[in-house]
C-alpha cells in the first residue's frame, strides 16, 4: 500500500481514492441480480435449491431448519459460548429497549388533537450472512429489536454450511432471540425469497440485514418494486476508517483495520493520520499481524485496496472522513471525545484507544447493521424504530373545525383543489344550520 498525501491530490484523484471496491460495476451487478430475482419469483423453491447447489455447493432436500438441526446446534455449543451469546443479547436488548417511544398527543389548536402511535411491522425477514464466516452476531442485531418491537412474523435466512445445516451458533442465537423459523438460503436469492415469498418461505413486508454487494443490490431492487419488500438500509461489504494522530498505538490501528478487512475481499479499510511515522509503523504491524491470523488470504486481498492518507491536520482528517461517510469510524487521537462534534457522517463511532470496533460488532449494545457505500450521509444505523411504523392520528371537535376549518379552505383555494375545500365547507354549513 502506498501512502497518499491528501493535500496533493486533485478533486478527481480524491474521489477516485475514496471509491469503494464493491462499486466498480454496479450496473452489471444489478443486471445479474435482477435475473436471480426473476428466477426465484418464477420458480420459487426449485430455483432456491438450484442456486444453493450452484453458489454454496450444497444439495438440499428442504429449505427450513428442522427440530433436529436446532437440537444439534444446542448441543454443539459449550457453556462459555452460550453465555457469551446471552450476555451480548442482554446488552443489545438493554440499548434497544431504551429506544421505545411513548405515544405523542398534542393539542395543536383549540379542539384539534394530533397524535403519533407506534405499530410493529407485521412480517420481517432477517438476513444473516455466512460468506467468509457465519455471523451469529447479525442474528442478534436483527432479532432482538424485531422482538422488542413485537413483529408477529420473524424469519431468518442464512446460507448453509457444506454439510447442509445452518451454522449452530446462528441457530442458537436465533432461538435465544425468539426466532423459530430459519431457512438455509443465502445471497440475492434469499432476499428475493423473503421479498416475494415461495412455497416454503413466507413473504415479508421488510427485509433487514447486511451482506455482500449482491445482497445489497437485491434489497434495493426488491424495495423499488411495489410487489417486493421494503429494505432497512443499504448495508453492503464492511468498511472502516481510522483517524489516528502521533499518539496512537500502531498495533491497535493495524488490528482495527484487519478486523474489518477479514470480512471479505471487497471490504474497505482506510487509515487517515497526521503522522507519517504512525502510518509507516502501521504498515509494519499490518504485515506482522496478517502472518499470524487465520484468514490471511482474505486479509491480503482486502488490504490490497486499503488506503492510507496523510493529512495536514486533524480538522482535515475529519473532513476527509465526512466526505467518505464510513460505516465504522474509529477515532484514536488524544481527547477523542472532544472531536465528536466534528463528525457529521458515520454509521457508528468508536472513541479512544480502548474501543475497538469489535465490541460494537458483538456485545457493547449498539447495532452493527450500518449504512455503507457512503449512505451514512443520509441513513442511520439500524434501531428499534426501523421495525416499527409511526402512525399519526388526528381528531377535531366541532369547535375545532369551526376555528381551523377556514385555514384549510383558504389553502385548498391556493392549490385549486375545491373538493378539498368542499369536505370542510359541508361540515361547517351543517354546524351553522344543524336542522
Amino acid at each position: 500500500m502506498s501512502l497518499l498525501e491528501w493535500s496533493s491530490l486533485s478533486a478527481d484523484e480524491r474521489r477516485a481514492a475514496l471509491r469503494r471496491p464493491a462499486q466498480a460495476d454496479t450496473d452489471g451487478l444489478h443486471r445479474r441480480v435482477s435475473e436471480i430475482i426473476k428466477d426465484v419469483r418464477a420458480r420459487g423453491d426449485q430455483a432456491l435449491l438450484e442456486f444453493t447447489e450452484r453458489f454454496d455447493g450444497v444439495k438440499l432436500t428442504s429449505l427450513e431448519a428442522d427440530a433436529a438441526e436446532f437440537a444439534a446446534a444446542e448441543k454443539s455449543l459449550n457453556a462459555e459460548q452460550r453465555a457469551a451469546l446471552e450476555r451480548a443479547i442482554s446488552n443489545v436488548r438493554r440499548f434497544h429497549e431504551a429506544q421505545l417511544g411513548n405515544p405523542l398527543r398534542i393539542e395543536t389548536s383549540p379542539g384539534v388533537i394530533c397524535e403519533r402511535h407506534f405499530r410493529a411491522i407485521d412480517a420481517v425477514g432477517l438476513y444473516v450472512p455466512a460468506g467468509v464466516a457465519p455471523l451469529p452476531s447479525a442474528a442478534i442485531m436483527l432479532a432482538v429489536p424485531a422482538s422488542i418491537a413485537g413483529c408477529p412474523t420473524r424469519i431468518i435466512c442464512t446460507p448453509p454450511r457444506k454439510d447442509g445445516t445452518p451454522d449452530p451458533a446462528v441457530l442458537v442465537a436465533a432461538r435465544l432471540c425468539g426466532v423459530e423459523r430459519v431457512f438455509k438460503v443465502g445471497g440475492a436469492q434469499a432476499i428475493a425469497a423473503m421479498a416475494y415469498g415461495t412455497a416454503s418461505i413466507p413473504k415479508v413486508d421488510k427485509v433487514f440485514g447486511p451482506g455482500s454487494a449482491w445482497v445489497t443490490a437485491a434489497k434495493i431492487l426488491a424495495a423499488n418494486d411495489p410487489d417486493g419488500a421494503a429494505l432497512d438500509l443499504p448495508a453492503g461489504p464492511s468498511e472502516v476508517l481510522v483517524i489516528a494522530d502521533d499518539q496512537a498505538n500502531a498495533e491497535f490501528v493495524a488490528a482495527d483495520l484487519l478486523a474489518q478487512a477479514e470480512h471479505s475481499a471487497d471490504a474497505q479499510a482506510i487509515l487517515v493520520t497526521t503522522s507519517r511515522a504512525l502510518a509507516e509503523a502501521t504498515l509494519e504491524q499490518l504485515e506482522a499481524q496478517m502472518r499470524r491470523l487465520g484468514r490471511e488470504s482474505t486479509l491480503r486481498e482486502s488490504i490490497n485496496h486499503a488506503r492510507l492518507f496523510l493529512v495536514d491536520s486533524l480538522h482535515s482528517a475529519f473532513e476527509l472522513s465526512n466526505a467518505y461517510a464510513p460505516e465504522h469510524l474509529i477515532v484514536q487521537v488524544a481527547k477523542a471525545r472532544d472531536w465528536l462534534p466534528n463528525i457529521r457522517n458515520a454509521g457508528s463511532v468508536f472513541l479512544g484507544a480502548y474501543t475497538p470496533e469489535t465490541m460494537g460488532d458483538y456485545c457493547s449494545g449498539t447495532n452493527h447493521v450500518l449504512p455503507t457505500y457512503g449512505f451514512a450521509r443520509a441513513y442511520s444505523g439500524l434501531s428499534l424504530v426501523d421495525f416499527q411504523k409511526r402512525m399519526t392520528v388526528q381528531e377535531l371537535s366541532a369547535d375545532g373545525l369551526r376555528d381551523l376549518g377556514p385555514t384549510a379552505i383558504t389553502i385548498a383555494g391556493l392549490e385549486g383543489l375545491d373538493a378539498h375545500a368542499n369536505a370542510v365547507q359541508v361540515r361547517l354549513r351543517q354546524l351553522a344550520n344543524p336542522t
